[in-house]
């Protein structure tokens, strides 16, 4: 594996990690330039499972979250295999795990034994349910997880069909949550001693809390002062809004906005004349009726004419991209977002680069995902357990 170059360079992490949230934290703390080593059964990581792909094992899923890591194949069901583990959770600063806790425990990787190896380890166990509560131990997945935390439910406030996002927020949300916590830990280890802590984060918690924090409405107060819920976000109306040769996003929403968007679309005495639509607590109230004026307002120009009109107005608005515009965006192009590259055994492949920008220590993206086992013998000599 190449020099590591980013602000996370001479950090080691033992990733034990499997389909989205835990792949995709560990791969933010390889773009960040960790030294991440992805352990695998002999079957390998199940998303491996997920084409299109030239060589089984190697598709699309699996590239976009893997860059950055090693691949080690280890049986952990056998006694070389976890020695080998053992020997690797000694030389590293961070493990991470999203196996469950019962059987992580069957393997003999409780925190305690892990600490015994490492005194000064991180170890961050990634859950579906925290642990003390009912639930602590299920298996999850992302779909599980947009239903329990009221993903799904918001959608049926809306338009009355419960429904998922078609995006797995779940995972990566929570994923952004385990690099939050891992980069803390190290800060905190950094600055006390170099004593290790281990560290739990459950998906459902953190997803609960993502969306309450729009949500929690009249509830946030003791006795609760009205519904649940940012009306703004559930409303119907809230857009995006038709025009006359497609559809476009657009929120209006200082006074000073609505009076420069009510005097383009020649309305300007709106604001005065219906008090719904006098400043920003009212439309709040009145979400619904707003989306439904909006909605009348761009049908008689076509998406393009809106965005330039808008942009004048200093108005923000957007084009309702579908994810194959995004390969051909002007901006996403500019800015070098997408980068092509010659894997050793998938021929050219396209992926995204980290989008943060750093001034002194900037993330790194060289080192493409590897193939099942390519880097077991370079990591860790292997014994007769380990592939």
């Amino acid at each position: 594996m190449t020099s590591r170059q980013g602000p996370l360079n001479g950090v080691r992490v033992l990733d034990l990690t499997s389909v989205v949230m835990g792949p995709f934290a560990t791969q933010i703390l390889g773009d960040l330039g960790a030294e991440v080593i992805k352990v695998e059964p002999p079957q390998g990581d199940s998303l491996r499972g997920v084409g299109p792909w030239r060589n089984i094992g190697m598709g699309p899923l699996y590239l976009q979250n893997n860059r950055n890591k090693a691949s080690v194949v280890l049986d952990l069901k056998t006694d070389d295999g976890q020695a080998a583990l053992h020997e690797l959770i000694g030389s590293v600063d961070v493990l991470i795990s999203n196996i469950r806790p019962d059987a992580m425990r069957r393997l003999g990787l409780t925190n305690e034994a892990i600490r015994a190896l490492n005194p000064s380890i991180i170890t961050c166990n990634a859950v579906g349910y925290g642990s003390g509560g009912p639930l602590s131990g299920k298996a999850v997945y992302d779909d599980l997880m947009q239903a329990a935390s009221g993903v799904a439910g918001l959608f049926g406030a809306v338009d009355g069909r419960p429904r998922y996002a078609p995006v797995n927020i779940g995972d990566r949300v929570s994923g952004l949550y385990i690099v939050i916590a891992v980069e803390a830990a190290l800060f905190e280890r950094a600055r006390n001693g170099g004593a290790g802590q281990d560290i739990e984060v459950p998906m459902f918690e953190t997803m609960a809390q993502f969306v309450l924090s729009d949500h929690m409405g009249g509830a946030a107060f003791v006795p609760a002062l009205g519904d649940m819920g940012y009306p703004r976000l559930l409303s119907s109306h809230r857009g995006p809004y038709p025009t006359a040769d497609g559809h476009l996003t657009v929120v209006v929403y200082t006074n000073p906005q609505w009076a420069r968007f009510l005097e383009l679309v020649g309305d300007p005495d709106l604001m005065v004349r219906d008090q719904r639509f006098a400043d920003q607590r009212t439309r709040t109230i009145h979400a619904d009726e707003v989306g439904q004026y909006l909605e009348t307002c761009f049908v008689g120009r076509t998406t393009a004419e809106w965005l330039d009109l808008l942009a004048r107005i200093d108005v923000p608005a957007s084009p309702v991209n579908s994810i194959e515009d995004l390969l051909t965006d002007e901006h996403l192009n500019q800015v070098g977002f997408f980068t092509e590259y010659d894997h050793p055994t998938e021929g050219r492949i396209k992926t995204t680069r980290f989008p943060v920008e750093f001034s002194r220590t900037p993330a790194t993206d060289f080192s493409p995902p590897s193939a099942l086992g390519a880097d077991t013998a370079r990591i860790q000599p292997a014994p007769s357990g380990v592939s």
